[in-house]
């Protein structure tokens, strides 16, 4: 044993295990400090502590099996005792563990009596003052109370059940935002991370929320098998899960208990009288999957998609015709698709059947916000039924506070009665219950650039972009804040990427404010020849922007034949700027029903 002691002395193992020692717990207190400044996840410092670990027994084999001599390193048995330097390297390794305990010992005595105490000083100022505990806690309780529900996995054998697995997310979702006390992140937000491998931590901090619920389902025929887990995001502990087997039949019970423990493990008080109701039922069960199918399509935001809804959601209220928010869904698959229809009498057509829909949904389900938001934008774009769509939308967010759709077209709303601060304001609100829908942070970029406010405006719609990098809408909105600013050669190259007549008669803009008159007329004749039918109002921005009212004017009317969606911008467009002392102008405002 004493021989082995010796050899181990003589090879510098203990000196080599006594500096990497010393070296790790430094490292580790640094980590410690520093990673949290960065808003490291926690992970990343139990990766540090994990790494020194697993190396500390390598590092001491190699010391054991090699020793340093001026050729390099060598196999101890290949160094004879004559010319080992092992003496030498026993010396050194003794000024670096020295160095290393001076420099721990100094961060001991720092951390202990200058941090430390200016930590204490800071939390007593926070207990002592009366403001901040109030913020810090109510902060801490909003973050407690706040819940993410992430789409469940399809674990059917086929694969062919996502519908059914996102509906019974969305479903729980539904259930769990209807507690005022519980902050609920909207669905887009929430299911902007499926299909990713994105760990907890960063969810969190994209959605500023506290849990998150996340599970899978199995569904073969009539028999599910649904796996529920509620994850605290401070510290990924988990606080909920469990695996239910049940019936076809029974999946209304089923989201009921899962709310229910949900509830119970956030420890959340239910007012007196409160409880959880799901507007979303049928009574009949392949009604429900019906229905549950056209959802799912609609939100594929494609004419196909919309199309097949149509088809999905009409069995649904076939099947149950009481079913309002089939209808409301419906209605929304209906109007969608005359919004983009390119024949007069086809979007009447649909626009007629979505109004029958939202207005059937409403009747049968008057405190379903959704029927008052479908019914709200037909009114908008087919009606002009300014007064009506208001008071749909103000019914709508009286019935969910938490609807960002219901925001969003508020917001456009105020917009096209001129009113930017409450539209800024109500689309802000938007991006706080959805924080990564980037429609909402184009709007936000929208109207401020709108008031003027464009250096506020340029980091709303970058955040939008950051969300969808292929969004031609936020890309136009961005060329218009760089033209505005003076920036013409950057609006030009940002509006060639943006595709439609968006692009066209953005490129026109900026080529005119460059002087290229004859680049600016062929961007503009490009746009008449291709998209007179969808882009009429974008065209008559292009004239506006030039100084050619009479063309302004010509193309702001025929918008208006065409009931162009875009004339609800009028009030607050900076494009058409030189229109407005114009009488044409204030007739037009007069004819659109927004002189108020």
């Amino acid at each position: 044993m004493q021989t082995f002691l010796a050899e181990l002395k003589r090879r510098n193992v203990l000196r080599v295990a006594g500096l990497y020692l010393v070296g790790a717990w430094l490292i580790t207190q640094v980590a410690g400090t520093v990673l949290p400044m960065f808003d490291a996840p926690p992970w990343m410092a139990r990766s540090v502590v994990l790494v020194l670990a697993i190396a500390f027994v390598p590092v001491l084999v190699l010391s054991w099996l090699f020793e340093l001599t001026p050729q390099g390193l060598k196999l101890d048995a290949d160094v004879e005792p004559a010319q080992s330097l092992a003496p030498q390297t026993a010396r050194r390794l003794d000024r670096l563990l020295l160095v290393a305990a001076v420099l721990a010992i100094a961060y001991f005595a720092i951390d202990k009596f200058v941090l430390a105490p200016r930590r204490e000083a800071t939390l007593a100022a926070a207990t002592d003052a009366p403001s901040k505990p109030a913020a810090a806690s109510a902060r801490k309780e909003t973050n407690e109370h706040s819940i993410a529900v992430l789409p469940f996995l399809d674990l059917s054998q086929a694969k062919d059940q996502e519908y059914f697995s996102d509906g019974l997310s969305e479903e729980l979702l539904n259930l769990l935002a209807q507690l005022p006390q519980l902050r609920v992140i909207a669905r887009t937000s929430s299911f902007s991370f499926k299909g990713k491998e994105v760990d907890v931590a960063t969810i969190a901090k994209a959605l500023d929320v506290g849990n998150i619920l996340e599970g899978s389902v199995r569904k073969s025929g009539n028999t599910l098998r649904v796996t529920a887990q509620l994850i605290r995001t401070s510290d990924s502990s988990h606080l909920w899960s469990q695996t239910f087997d049940r019936e076809l039949t029974d999946v209304f019970k089923l989201q009921d208990e899962i709310a229910a423990a949900v509830v119970a493990a956030l420890k959340v008080k239910l007012l007196p009288a409160q409880e959880i109701a799901n507007p979303y039922r049928s009574a009949n069960t392949a009604a429900y999957e019906q229905y549950l199918l056209g959802r799912q399509l609609n939100y594929q935001q494609s004419t196909e998609g919309w199309t097949l809804a149509i088809d999905a959601l009409t069995k649904a209220v076939t099947l149950d015709p009481n079913y309002a928010a089939a209808y409301s869904a419906l209605g929304y698959a209906q109007g969608s698709l005359a919004d983009l229809s390119s024949s007069g009498e086809g979007s009447a057509h649909d626009f007629e059947r979505a109004l029958d829909s939202a207005g059937k949904a409403i009747e049968l389900a008057p405190n379903l916000a959704d029927g008052y938001v479908v019914r709200s934008f037909a009114r908008v774009s087919y009606q002009r039924d300014w007064a009506g769509a208001r008071a749909d939308l103000e019914k709508a967010l009286a019935l969910n506070p938490s609807d960002s759709t219901a925001d969003i077209s508020y917001a456009r709303l105020m917009a096209a009665h001129g009113r930017l601060p409450e539209a800024i304001a109500a689309s802000k609100k938007a991006t706080e219950i959805d924080p990564v829908l980037s429609l909402g942070w184009i709007q936000v970029g929208r109207f401020l650039a709108a008031s003027g406010r464009l250096e506020e405006a340029r980091p709303a719609l970058d955040r939008a972009l950051a969300i969808s990098p292929d969004s031609d809408y936020a890309r136009t909105h961005l060329g218009i804040v760089q033209l505005l600013a003076g920036d013409a050669a950057g609006a030009a190259a940002t509006f060639r990427r943006t595709g439609g007549g968006y692009g066209s008669t953005g490129v026109a803009m900026a080529q005119f404010t460059l002087g290229d008159t004859a680049a600016s007329q062929a961007a503009l004749d490009e746009s008449i020849a291709r998209y007179a039918q969808a882009s009429a109002y974008q065209i008559a921005d292009a004239y506006a922007w030039r100084g050619e009212s009479d063309k302004a004017f010509e193309w702001l009317d025929r918008a208006y034949a065409q009931n162009d969606g875009g004339l609800a911008s009028i009030k607050i467009d900076p494009l058409i700027a030189k229109l407005r002392a114009d009488p044409r102008y204030a007739a037009m405002v007069a004819k659109l029903g927004l002189s108020d």
